[in-house]
Protein backbone atom coordinates (compact mmCIF):
# COMPACT_ATOMS: atom_id res chain seq x y z
CA UNK A 1 0.00 0.00 0.00
CA UNK A 2 1.35 3.59 -0.88
CA UNK A 3 2.40 5.90 1.72
CA UNK A 4 0.41 8.68 2.75
CA UNK A 5 1.78 11.97 1.35
CA UNK A 6 2.57 13.83 4.84
CA UNK A 7 1.53 17.64 4.04
CA UNK A 8 2.41 20.65 5.99
CA UNK A 9 0.51 23.07 6.76
CA UNK A 10 2.25 25.79 4.80
CA UNK A 11 1.59 23.26 1.52
CA UNK A 12 -1.56 23.24 2.24
CA UNK A 13 -2.18 26.60 2.19
CA UNK A 14 0.08 26.96 -0.58
CA UNK A 15 -2.05 24.45 -2.24
CA UNK A 16 -5.54 26.08 -1.70
CA UNK A 17 -4.11 29.14 -3.02
CA UNK A 18 -2.97 27.75 -6.29
CA UNK A 19 -6.23 25.59 -6.75
CA UNK A 20 -8.64 28.70 -6.32
CA UNK A 21 -7.64 29.08 -10.15
CA UNK A 22 -5.98 26.53 -11.53
CA UNK A 23 -5.15 27.56 -14.75
CA UNK A 24 -3.82 31.16 -14.01
CA UNK A 25 0.35 30.86 -13.32
CA UNK A 26 1.25 32.89 -10.07
CA UNK A 27 4.44 34.36 -9.24
CA UNK A 28 5.85 33.17 -5.69
CA UNK A 29 5.46 36.86 -4.23
CA UNK A 30 1.73 36.81 -4.55
CA UNK A 31 1.50 33.71 -2.98
CA UNK A 32 3.60 34.37 -0.40
CA UNK A 33 1.26 37.54 0.05
CA UNK A 34 -1.94 35.68 0.03
CA UNK A 35 -0.47 32.30 2.24
CA UNK A 36 1.84 34.75 4.65
CA UNK A 37 4.33 32.03 4.07
CA UNK A 38 8.10 33.32 4.42
CA UNK A 39 10.40 33.44 1.53
CA UNK A 40 13.22 31.37 3.08
CA UNK A 41 10.09 28.79 3.58
CA UNK A 42 8.00 29.21 0.02
CA UNK A 43 10.48 29.04 -2.39
CA UNK A 44 12.27 25.23 -1.28
CA UNK A 45 8.76 23.94 -1.09
CA UNK A 46 8.12 25.98 -4.41
CA UNK A 47 10.76 23.95 -6.20
CA UNK A 48 9.87 20.77 -3.91
CA UNK A 49 6.59 20.75 -5.48
CA UNK A 50 7.57 21.44 -9.09
CA UNK A 51 10.41 18.24 -8.53
CA UNK A 52 7.42 15.91 -7.19
CA UNK A 53 5.33 17.33 -10.52
CA UNK A 54 2.53 18.86 -8.30
CA UNK A 55 3.40 22.19 -10.23
CA UNK A 56 5.23 23.67 -13.25
CA UNK A 57 7.04 26.77 -13.25
CA UNK A 58 8.46 28.87 -15.76
CA UNK A 59 10.31 31.54 -16.43
CA UNK A 60 8.16 34.88 -17.47
CA UNK A 61 10.31 37.93 -19.26
CA UNK A 62 9.85 41.33 -17.53
CA UNK A 63 6.91 43.22 -18.67
CA UNK A 64 9.08 46.46 -18.10
CA UNK A 65 12.52 47.08 -18.94
CA UNK A 66 15.32 46.78 -16.61
CA UNK A 67 13.27 44.22 -14.45
CA UNK A 68 14.65 40.22 -13.92
CA UNK A 69 12.91 37.82 -15.08
CA UNK A 70 11.21 36.10 -12.51
CA UNK A 71 9.53 32.04 -12.29
CA UNK A 72 5.41 31.40 -12.03
CA UNK A 73 3.40 28.54 -10.85
CA UNK A 74 0.94 26.34 -11.85
CA UNK A 75 -1.05 23.34 -10.42
CA UNK A 76 -0.62 20.45 -12.92
CA UNK A 77 -3.04 17.52 -12.78
CA UNK A 78 -1.31 15.71 -10.07
CA UNK A 79 -1.32 18.17 -7.81
CA UNK A 80 -5.05 19.39 -8.64
CA UNK A 81 -6.07 16.26 -7.14
CA UNK A 82 -3.51 16.53 -4.22
CA UNK A 83 -4.82 20.28 -3.77
CA UNK A 84 -8.66 18.55 -3.96
CA UNK A 85 -8.11 15.49 -0.95
CA UNK A 86 -6.07 18.01 1.18
CA UNK A 87 -8.45 18.98 4.15
CA UNK A 88 -9.23 22.51 4.21
CA UNK A 89 -7.00 24.76 6.62
CA UNK A 90 -9.32 26.64 9.22
CA UNK A 91 -6.07 28.69 10.54
CA UNK A 92 -4.02 31.01 7.89
CA UNK A 93 -0.88 30.31 6.96
CA UNK A 94 0.19 33.79 8.54
CA UNK A 95 -0.80 32.61 12.34
CA UNK A 96 1.34 29.21 11.73
CA UNK A 97 4.08 29.25 14.65
CA UNK A 98 7.49 29.43 13.03
CA UNK A 99 9.38 26.56 13.53
CA UNK A 100 11.98 27.75 15.67
CA UNK A 101 9.37 29.02 18.48
CA UNK A 102 7.16 25.48 18.37
CA UNK A 103 7.76 23.02 21.55
CA UNK A 104 6.72 19.92 21.82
Amino acid sequence: MPRRMNISKQTRCVLEVLSAAPDLWRYGYYISRETGVKSGTLYPMLMRLTDQGLLEAEWREPAAPGRPARHVYRLTAEGRVLAASSPQESEPASEIAPVDTVRA
